[in-house]
């Protein structure tokens, strides 16, 4: 890499204390116990706490840079950190309990420190972050981190004490304690006996009774939130937070051949629902930030694309925004972009596809292998059909978003093996057309013809992933809820509505949360 090993930023001075006014490639910026999984387990919880105990009786210490923060999946960790007295440990080493849900894992880091960011930015550099989460995809814990490594909780507590990634715990002191002298992780990590021991006196099986019996009367300001009843939603076209969403403002997907598809984006292999559809924080910069501050919403209060979910508007913005994604038609570039065609204009995908659809121009997304990987997100989905993709045609899927592509009324193609977009030598400045869908089978052939802009003209033959009888019927309904709302509609499921009684309207059927 250009960027030198070790960079001296003597303007951090006055933020963080001499032995961290440098910041390294493979420096922990980002140390989470987190996840609903493993922090209900209490014997790694518990581990976690004797390690910090340990550590402090050591003297150790977590450098300022590396931000710190606790999140169980339940109240009963806390329960039994107070009983066993092991918060305070975690409290001095800055691992505070900052709620109990998703943070980390799902990208709700928070931001880091400005100057660290800043530093981040200006000199490229690889920072990591340690998680008990259950997920490390490119960009999700934060946007500014690359290297993202999933642990036990105990351990990142010890990662968050060394500050550094590369470093052999076997062999190399984590740290130095009172008097200066080094420490070991083996002389602070905890027996099976002592994690024991602490359960045995601390964990109660009644606390789980006790903590959630009365749930709701346990959370009074959640209780005090206004809300209407009855049998439809109230839409409010001025939040920011859920919108009607416009998956029946038409009549479904023309079933039919496409006809001159431009490519939205060409990809390569891995890309994951995180590329194509971020949770984590929002740029003020993407499309998505300047929507929320169009609508009169500070930065500070963007919150994530996960908590906005139930607003189309936001999350169609959002798709394909994942700064670490790479449209090989903007070659060294990261970041949600493509050139319009044919005029060659950069800009954000979610701009040219919203040009494309006033010039009606059908899309096409190319891609490699294992596209979609990772979380089942439906907006994955979602965010590609409202963006005007027609089909996905790639190497291979993965298959629960192959599912929704269908599910949304969205193609998914296989190219046969051995055939990609290296292959084809495509650029981004071809057309594409797609032959052989007037009468549907569960993957049959179909004929991807390539019009380049020389003029000459290619067949690529392609397989319909589109797997099974019932898929073929939500794609020539334009997609799983047509489907559904009109089978509600012509009265098929009668178990669905009784005699006399009126046909759903469009906003009972399809609740903010789809």
């Amino acid at each position: 890499r250009p960027t030198p090993d070790r960079i001296a930023t003597s303007e951090f001075a006055d933020e963080f204390s001499s032995e961290v006014a440098e910041l390294h490639h493979g420096d922990v910026l980002i140390a989470a116990i987190t996840s609903c999984t493993n922090t209900s387990n209490p014997s790694v919880m518990v581990a976690a706490g004797l390690l910090a105990k340990k550590a402090v009786e050591k003297g150790l210490r977590v450098p300022r840079v590396v931000k710190t923060s606790l999140a169980p999946g339940s109240r009963v960790v806390t329960d039994y950190y107070l009983r066993s007295g092991l918060n305070r440990y975690l409290d001095q080493l800055g691992f505070f309990t900052v709620g109990y849900g998703c943070t980390t894992c799902i990208g709700n880091s928070g931001p880091l420190d400005p100057l660290v960011e800043d530093a981040i930015t200006k000199n490229d550099l690889v920072g990591a972050s340690v998680l008990s989460g259950n997920r490390n995809f490119e960009a999700r814990v934060h946007q500014s981190i690359r290297a993202n490594f999933l642990m036990s909780p105990p351990l990142v507590v010890a990662f968050a004490l060394a500050g550094r990634v590369d470093i052999d715990m076997t062999q190399e002191p984590i740290g130095r304690g009172k008097n200066g002298q080094h420490v070991y992780l083996r002389e602070i990590w905890p027996s099976m006996e002592e994690i024991r021991d602490v359960m045995q006196r601390s964990v109660d099986p009644a606390a789980y009774r006790r903590l959630y019996s009365d749930f709701a009367d346990q959370n009074p300001l959640w209780n005090q939130i206004p809300s209407s009843a009855g049998l439809l939603y109230k839409w409010d076209p001025n939040s920011t937070y859920i919108q009607e969403p416009p998956f029946f403002e038409s009549n479904g997907t023309k079933v039919g051949d496409v006809r001159g598809a431009r490519p939205l984006a060409i990809f390569g292999d891995s890309v994951t629902t995180d590329h194509i559809s971020p949770a984590g924080s929002i740029k003020k910069d993407s499309p998505a930030g300047r929507y929320l501050i169009e609508h009169g919403v500070k930065p500070e209060d963007f919150n994530s694309y996960g908590s906005r979910r139930g607003n189309d508007r936001v999350m169609t913005r959002g798709t394909f925004a994942n700064v670490r994604i790479k449209n090989l038609m903007v070659p060294g570039v990261e970041g949600g972009v493509t050139l319009h065609q044919p005029d060659g204009e950069r800009m954000s995908i979610y701009d040219a596809a919203m040009k494309y659809q006033k010039e009606k121009t059908p899309l096409v997304v190319i891609a490699g292998q294992e596209y979609g990987a990772g979380s089942s997100r439906d907006w994955a989905a979602k965010g590609t059909r409202l963006l005007g993709v027609r089909a996905v045609v790639a190497q291979s899927f993965e298959r629960i978003h192959r599912s929704n592509l269908v599910g949304m009324g969205v193609l998914p193609l296989q190219f046969e093996e051995g055939t990609n977009a290296r292959t084809l030598e495509l650029d981004g400045t071809e057309t594409f057309d797609i032959a052989g869908l007037t009468s549907l089978r569960p993957q049959q052939k179909v004929k991807l013809t390539i019009h380049r802009a020389n003029g000459q003209a290619q067949d690529v033959p392609v397989t319909l992933r589109i797997d099974t009888p019932i898929e073929v019927e939500y794609y020539q309904n334009g997609g799983i809820l047509p489907f559904v709302l009109r089978q509600l509609m012509s009265g098929k499921n009668s178990g669905l509505r009784t005699e006399g009684q009126d046909r759903p309207t469009e906003s009972s059927v399809l609740s903010p949360q789809s």
